[in-house]
């Protein structure tokens, strides 16, 4: 991706900056990284700890105060990206880009709009670049499957919730007209709200029928969405193991060291192009 490549010519300090900044492969950019992790931890448990009252009416002050000095350094940091990338807004449009934005908007928002720091606990998301530092390129890859999974099944799975929403609906519908307001269903909004929490197995317990005939619809219900539950995890769940056999292929394939050409066997231990041993030099 082009938008993180390092501004400036090699060596100048723009490059440096980038380095550290974006890269791992030095020491100061594997520090950068656990000092920047352990700061989003520490201002996350700072902001979930202000909502306490009795934590705030003793510690408040420091709390906020510490709150606004991460966010300084946050801002800041995020202005270094900005200047040492190529092209900075194609980052500031990328997902970790918006996500280190958001990371500083809320507690600059509570200038204006006070309680909105609370929000600053979207920066929770920047931990993701724990991968990075921990080499776990492994789970990068297995978030791609899950996400192409997802994107493969989004047709079914729209048609599936829309088909969910016109069956809430429908029954929220027949609620009204069976029970009324004196079981509390008071409109048709009410009653698909009681459609949505009892489909869904919630069972908040605020709304429930109480004639007969309405009890035998809420069982039907009941009953339906144990079913229904079975469906979205089933569709992902096909897609999921067709993403896998694409995918699979690409796995474990070796390359050859005379010819260069993969090996899509895994467990050949002769090229298959021009029969060099494959074997490992431990092996």
């Amino acid at each position: 991706m082009d938008s993180l490549y390092p501004a400036g010519s090699p060596g100048s300090l723009r490059a440096k900056t980038h380095r550290v900044i974006f890269l791992h492969d030095t020491p100061a950019g594997k520090a950068f990284d656990v000092a920047l992790i352990l700061a989003i931890l520490l201002s996350v448990a700072a902001v979930m700890a202000e909502s306490v009252h009795s934590i705030d009416a003793e510690f408040g002050t420091a709390l906020r105060a510490a709150e606004w000095v991460v966010t300084v350094l946050f801002t800041v940091e995020y202005l270094l990206r900005l200047w040492s990338v190529r092209r900075p807004t194609a980052y500031a449009k990328s997902f970790f880009g918006l996500v280190d934005l958001f990371a500083v908007l809320p507690t600059w928002a509570s200038l204006i709009l006070p309680g909105g720091q609370v929000l600053a606990v979207i920066r929770i998301l920047r931990v993701i670049r724990v991968f990075r530092i921990l080499k776990l390129a492994q789970f990068v890859g297995e978030a791609r499957l899950l996400g192409a999974a997802v994107r493969a099944a989004r047709y079914k799975i729209t048609v599936f919730l829309i088909s969910v929403m016109s069956i809430v609906v429908i029954v929220g519908s027949m609620m009204y007209l069976v029970e009324g307001p004196t079981s509390g269903f008071t409109s048709i909004p009410r009653g698909v709200y009681w459609g949505i929490v009892t489909l869904t197995t919630v069972g908040y317990g605020d709304i429930a029928p109480a004639t007969t005939m309405g009890q035998v619809l809420a069982a039907l219900v009941m009953i339906l969405g144990y079913g229904i539950i079975a469906v979205p995890t089933g569709i992902f769940t096909a897609e999921l193991a067709h993403q896998s056999r694409i995918a699979r292929p690409s796995l474990g394939r070796r390359e050859c060291s005379d010819c260069g050409r993969n090996e899509p066997d895994p467990e050949a231990g002769f090229c298959r192009y021009c029969g060099t041993n494959l074997a490992r030099p431990d092996e």
